[in-house]
């Protein structure tokens, strides 16, 4: 091997190692010197390697913090090598199959910052009426049974922020507070779906659960949508068990890099929050 493809080896090696240090940093993403301690390179190495990746689109900087993450390029990337079918494409068979099989409205819900998205839904017999409307209808985290089971499965500081930043949003949402979200939260958590009808869509009534990536923290949500007798005590076991293993189903086929976890809004046409 000559001089120069050793060159490049070595530089391809840096530039891999960087990535995976950015991976396991996540949004938050690091510091040009803290990424040159971590793997014991000097910061004009670093820098000059950022620079090319920076410029392939595979890590961007945020000028105010200046820390680097993972780039957009790089998701969309591995989003067509590893997973030819996005969430929606994964999920549509599923949501098919359960409103053919349980006779009621299917929604599948994702985040959205501060916000759960409704990226697919399939029709029940049953006219009903929801949080989120028809596809690309968003719901503030925390009202109604899908976007609560995301809420409750979100990593803990997550969770936080964004409970912060919604309650007053809910203000004049009946008896939303803090109290109620949080007592809702730790339910969920414990019974593994949502169900409490808040009585803000009245005659309806949801049971959710979410769709957990290989962390243990919410994607996205599988929520059934029905008329509040269709979801009696006998009735509402069965359900939560069908849509668990559906849920547990699409979990072992997440992509992480599928772009619409990324920007489910941008997805549908819209613009993300």
């Amino acid at each position: 091997m000559g001089a120069d493809d050793a060159g490049a080896k070595s530089s391809l090696q840096r530039g891999l190692a960087i990535l995976r240090l950015l991976a396991e940093c996540s949004e938050a993403g690091a510091r040009l010197t803290d990424i040159a301690r971590q793997l014991g390179l000097t910061p004009p190495t670093v820098h000059r390697i950022l620079k090319t990746l920076a410029d392939e689109g595979m890590v961007e900087t945020d000028k105010a913090s200046k820390r680097y993450r993972l780039g957009l390029d790089l998701f969309a990337l591995a989003a067509r090598a590893g997973n030819a079918g996005n969430l929606r494409d994964v999920c549509r068979p599923i949501l098919l199959r359960l409103s053919a099989t349980l006779r009621d409205t299917i929604f599948l819900l994702v985040r959205s910052g501060f916000d759960a998205v409704c990226l697919d839904r399939s029709e029940g017999p049953f006219p009903i009426r929801s949080f989120t409307g028809d596809i690309g209808g968003r719901v503030t985290l925390g009202v109604g049974q899908g976007s609560l089971a995301i809420l409750a499965y979100l990593p803990a500081e997550e969770q936080e922020e964004v409970i912060r930043f919604n309650l007053p949003r809910m203000q004049g949402l009946g008896f939303l507070d803090e109290v109620y979200l949080r007592t809702e939260i730790a339910r969920v958590r414990e019974v593994g779906y949502a169900s409490r009808s808040t009585g803000l869509l009245p005659g309806m009534s949801g049971v959710a659960v979410p769709i957990l990536d290989r962390d243990g923290h919410a994607v996205a949500a599988l929520s059934v949508g029905t008329i509040s007798e269709r979801l009696n005590d006998d009735r509402l076991p069965v359900v939560v068990d069908i849509l668990k293993r559906e849920a547990a189903t699409v979990g072992r086929q997440i992509n992480p890099f599928d772009p619409v976890l990324r920007r489910p809004a941008s997805v549908l046409g819209g613009a993300s929050s």
